[in-house]
């Protein structure tokens, strides 16, 4: 890094900091404080909603995935459009109409107020893991590739974040968030012109999506019904339906944002900006990610983009047969090289097949180079990450862009984290807040004494996202972690939210406890996927648990069920046998 990037890197961030921080100081009551004084324009909300999803796990991580794997994790998103129908029809109404905080305020008067602090603690906990990620995900990776400090960089990101958050709350987080998708968008179009401007002379926009078709890149639709394909249209369509709603309609830190709204007219659009914008918005990040792929056809590229990783080994005994893999690669690079120019030169497809063998043999030597880095792990005794998905995009950052610009792009890193944490812990303390110490507290308060709690709660989250940051370990990908970690309970929570708004025999007992068994299931279900026992990718969590938990409580309230109420009953039991043969 030059000095210009460091320049452009600290005025970015402390303008956006600074910027928040003074436009949205001196709230006095709750109003202000949580719901923003409900002043949000329809544009404000829907880049708040795409900011606060969009975190930088999804800047580091989308464009790795894309060069492993390909398009096809778009698939994810295609329910998104979907669900975002379903939120303006039934969730943003209700929500409006009850004037609430918070969505679990709603769950009191409906069943209970057990079953409403259940469903708060329940968000608490997976949202509270997801901030300590969302800190840790751009810190560790820029530590392992600028050799900065990991645990100054969790600190000094997670500070940032408190600084503008306590002080404005919800109004100050809608405000920076719309600079900071600014600077996001900004970064990742000059990023993929670059990208394109620096391939060979000759090899043109059309001619890089020939070179990743012919290896695989490209195949968006995977109509599999196949459990082993983690990401196909079915499990996108059903799975990732269901998960957007549990976020959007239920997650806090959604909610807060278009609860901001001046009207539910402006709360709805915002949603269906978001519903249009964020497929081809992922589906951009994604071709950005195949791009650097083509790009790496022409330009070498590591055995392993990370460069710990590779530091590792090299200072070990297995430095030698590393070496060997490396010239292994190089010669598999030069005749991958030689195949992909010929071809674009026919257009053959017996050598488009080639290309996609030397793209498989150039895979294979990859998996044997984590191998060897996995070994290494376990004789050291020290953890080294050996899935490079997260590293390869910094690492054409910081390889491959002029000056000022590697400082901007690792500003749209930044601006990622601090906007997706700067929802998380506002949404935590509100939630905090309003379902837990307000109404459980003895005796009344006046409004500033909650704005205040608001405050030490922000902080108090803060420091505990701090705190699991400096802890957090690496998964297999990023942003595949945090989607495992809502996937666990979206769809307890988004079942518990169905049936009170569309099962009303059903009562309240039989919603508490129908989410207990439901949330130790989906747990049993995650694990018994991990070890392999059963076939149930994550993204299909959120539909099972959805079933499960209204299933469930149908049960309980089997006696007191009308012939109307069983109907549902007995089809969701079909449902369930149906799942539970297929993933057994």
């Amino acid at each position: 890094m030059q000095t210009l990037d460091w320049i452009v890197l600290a005025a970015t961030l402390l303008f956006i900091v600074g910027y928040g921080t003074w436009k949205t100081r001196g709230s006095k009551n709750v109003q202000d404080y949580i719901r923003g004084g409900n002043e949000s324009k329809w544009w404000t909300i829907g880049l708040s909603v795409m900011a606060t999803q969009a975190s930088a796990i999804t800047f580091l991580s989308t464009p790795g995935q894309a060069f492993h794997s390909g398009m096809g994790f778009v698939q994810f998103y295609f329910g998104l459009p979907i669900a975002m129908v379903v939120i303006c029809m039934v969730f943003i109404p209700l929500y409006h109409r009850l004037k609430v905080y918070t969505a679990y305020e709603y769950l009191e008067g409906r069943f209970d107020l057990k079953t409403r602090i259940l469903t708060a603690i329940l968000f608490l906990i997976q949202r509270g893991l997801a901030a300590g990620i969302t800190i840790f995900a751009p810190a560790i990776i820029l530590s392992a590739v600028l050799g900065w400090n990991l645990t100054l960089l969790n600190i000094i990101i997670g500070v940032l974040v408190i600084i503008y958050t306590v002080s404005g709350g919800t109004k100050a987080v809608s405000v920076t968030q719309k600079y900071q998708m600014a600077v996001i968008f900004t970064g990742m179009f000059i990023a993929f012109f670059i990208i394109l401007n620096s391939l060979p002379e000759g090899i043109t926009f059309t001619k890089a999506l020939d070179i990743a078709g012919a290896s695989g890149k490209m195949d968006v639709l995977d109509f599999s019904f196949s459990l082993d394909n983690r990401y196909t249209f079915w499990s996108g369509i059903i799975g990732g339906t269901f998960l957007a709603l549990s976020y959007f309609g239920t997650d806090q830190s959604q909610v807060q944002r278009y609860l901001s709204g001046k009207s539910i007219r402006e709360m709805r659009l915002g949603m269906i900006f978001n519903g249009l914008v964020k497929v081809p918005m992922q589906f951009f990040i994604l071709l950005v990610g195949v791009m650097v792929f083509v790009f790496y056809q022409f330009n070498a590229s590591p055995l392993n983009f990370n460069p710990e990783a590779t530091k590792a080994v090299m200072n070990s005994s297995y430095a030698e047969e590393y070496n060997d893999l490396q010239l292994e690669q190089d010669k598999i690079f030069r005749d991958k090289e030689l195949i992909i120019n010929r071809f674009l030169e026919t257009k053959d497809e017996k050598l488009a097949q080639y290309v996609s063998l030397a793209n498989e043999a150039d895979k294979e030597n990859r998996e044997t180079a984590k191998e060897i880095i996995k070994k290494v792990s376990t004789e050291t005794d020290v953890k080294i990450e050996s899935n490079d998905k997260d590293y390869v995009f910094i690492h054409f950052i910081l390889n491959n862009l002029p000056r000022g610009l590697i400082g901007l792009l690792l500003a749209v890193i930044l601006s990622a984290a601090m906007s997706s944490t700067a929802s998380e812990l506002n949404a935590l303390a509100s939630t905090t807040t309003i379902d837990l110490y307000k109404r459980n507290l003895n005796g009344t308060r006046n409004e500033k004494h909650y704005v205040n709690a608001t405050k030490w709660f922000t902080l108090g989250w803060g420091i505990l996202a701090i705190g699991i940051a400096c802890v957090a370990n690496l998964a297999e990908n990023l942003i595949q972690l945090v989607n495992i970690i809502g996937s666990i309970f979206y769809g307890n929570v988004l079942g518990i939210f169905l049936l009170a708004f569309f099962f009303k025999y059903i009562k309240a007992n039989a919603v508490f406890l129908g989410a207990l068994i439901t949330q130790i299931i989906v747990i049993g279900l995650f694990f018994l996927n991990e070890y392999e026992i059963i076939n149930l990718p994550f993204l299909w969590l959120n539909f099972v648990g959805c079933i499960i938990v209204i299933f469930i409580a149908l049960l309980l309230s089997y006696n007191t069920l009308d012939k109307k109420g069983k109907l549902p009953l007995y089809l969701l039991t079909a449902l369930l046998g149906f799942v539970a043969y297929n993933i057994i």
